[in-house]
């Protein structure tokens, strides 16, 4: 056996240690009843406090791969790239030239440190390296295919641009960022997903400290990206493109970090219509999540909720700000707060659209929307976790913003007298305890 295959054994079988060890924990997550987690949206699901977890078990199968001292590729290592030409000598390291010199360069490019950069390559390297096309090894350094993968999402450039600047074919270039995303959206998708019961305590926990209220478990906000798509219909060689847009229902807590996220929703639906649609809601309404026991204020059990903006409905576990409430009333004083929690979501999508691939209307596919902005937040919770907060949104979050979800209508769906009267009930008691501590 030469030293590639040695090389390319190793890699397999890094990669498959991390990948068996990263689906363990997910079905252990899922098995535990304790978990309060289900299969909850479908696209991201999941735990992201397990990210402690997933690292030890990633590097314990790095150890496999960083045996090998990395090397400065030369001519005759480097295949095909893939249209029947080899690069050219001055193109051979291209990623040298392509990574900044400056640190606000490199957040400019990657929307990140470089010393996040460095430890997602290693994080990552067994998983972005061992599933190269049949009989057709890239032989790209694991920071290549990292950086590819990342300018794309961090920039929008297309494949021709980064084609250039990495110094590859364009079919490579679409691998291996459709290898980074499928890397972090199947192997790393808990690191946004719905708490157990004890993390919602600290969530809670952190609402009340900020508001005085008890009990609140989340904001749920539903943004919405554009794409352009064909529709198939040719007219003189050139497909007819149409723009539209897809919705994507989150869920964070006050730090701004996505406890849940499903998209793929076509987004001229309501947020209303969108909620009542996700398992989310069925979990909920059918007990497996916000279950635990209600928290009593003047004599009123509060249950666990999600605060949402005017275009959801208002039911007991979800709480709408008052419609035109009067000066100086308890609703008024309520709505101030309500906008005050909502903040950390509207930070959330502002940051999310802060990634260039997000920031504007996306020719690609549905399928391959909902992996851009699968990576993006899976991105977002991991750089959070890091304090690295280069790719979040750094201006003055408006009015607008804040009621920006609030144009989607809502149905009548949910609505119900019972519905009405408890929920009704509930944030009217939270509303009198807000102007108590005000």
């Amino acid at each position: 056996m030469d030293r590639g295959e040695r090389e390319l054994d190793s890699r397999s079988l890094a990669a498959l240690l991390s990948s068996l060890l990263s689906q363990l924990l997910v079905s252990l997550f899922i098995l535990l009843p304790s978990s309060g987690s289900t299969s909850n949206d479908r696209v991201f699901p999941l735990l992201h406090h397990i990210l402690s977890t997933s690292e030890i078990a990633t590097c314990l199968s790095l150890s496999l791969s960083r045996k090998r001292k990395r090397t400065r590729q030369t001519e005759h290592d480097v295949p095909d790239d893939g249209d029947g030409t080899r690069p050219k000598p001055d193109q051979l390291g291209r990623f040298d030239s392509a990574i900044p010199g400056s640190p606000d360069s490199f957040r400019t490019c990657f929307k990140m440190t470089s010393s996040t950069f460095e430890w997602l390559s290693t994080l990552l390297e067994p998983l972005l390296e061992c599933r190269d096309p049949v009989g057709s090894p890239l032989n790209l350094p694991a920071e290549t295919r990292l950086g590819i993968g990342i300018f794309r999402l961090a920039t929008g450039s297309d494949y021709p641009e980064i084609s250039r600047r990495f110094g590859v074919s364009e079919p490579v270039t679409k691998f291996c960022i459709k290898q980074f995303c499928r890397v972090l959206c199947t192997n790393f998708r808990f690191w946004v997903g719905f708490p157990t019961p004890n993390e919602l305590e600290m969530v809670s926990s952190e609402f009340k400290t900020l508001t005085g209220l008890p009990n609140c478990c989340g904001i749920i906000d539903c943004p919405r990206f554009n794409i352009v798509t064909s529709d198939g219909y040719q007219s003189n060689s050139q497909n007819i493109l149409q723009e539209e847009s897809i919705a994507a229902q989150i869920v964070v807590d006050s730090s701004s970090r996505i406890l849940s996220i499903i998209a793929g929703f076509r987004g001229e639906k309501g947020n209303s219509r969108i909620l009542k649609s996700s398992t989310l809601c069925k979990d909920i309404e059918d007990g497996n999540l916000l279950n635990l026991p209600p928290a009593h204020v003047d004599d009123v059990g509060i249950p666990q909720y999600l605060v949402g903006g005017g275009g959801y409905p208002l039911l007991p576990w979800l709480l709408v700000p008052f419609v035109d409430p009067i000066a100086g009333s308890c609703e008024e004083h309520f709505n101030e707060v309500h906008g005050l929690m909502r903040l950390s979501a509207v930070r959330t999508v502002a940051s999310l659209r802060n990634w260039g691939v997000l920031s504007k209307p996306i020719e690609a596919d549905v399928k391959t929307v909902v992996a851009y902005i699968g990576a993006c937040s899976i991105l977002h919770n991991a750089m959070l976790m890091r304090e690295d907060y280069s790719a979040f949104h750094g201006g003055a979050v408006d009015d607008s913003l804040l009621e920006q979800s609030s144009q989607y209508y809502r149905d009548t769906g949910f609505e119900g007298n019972l519905i009405e009267t408890k929920a009704s009930e509930i944030r009217r008691t939270l509303a009198n305890r807000v102007t108590k501590l005000h």
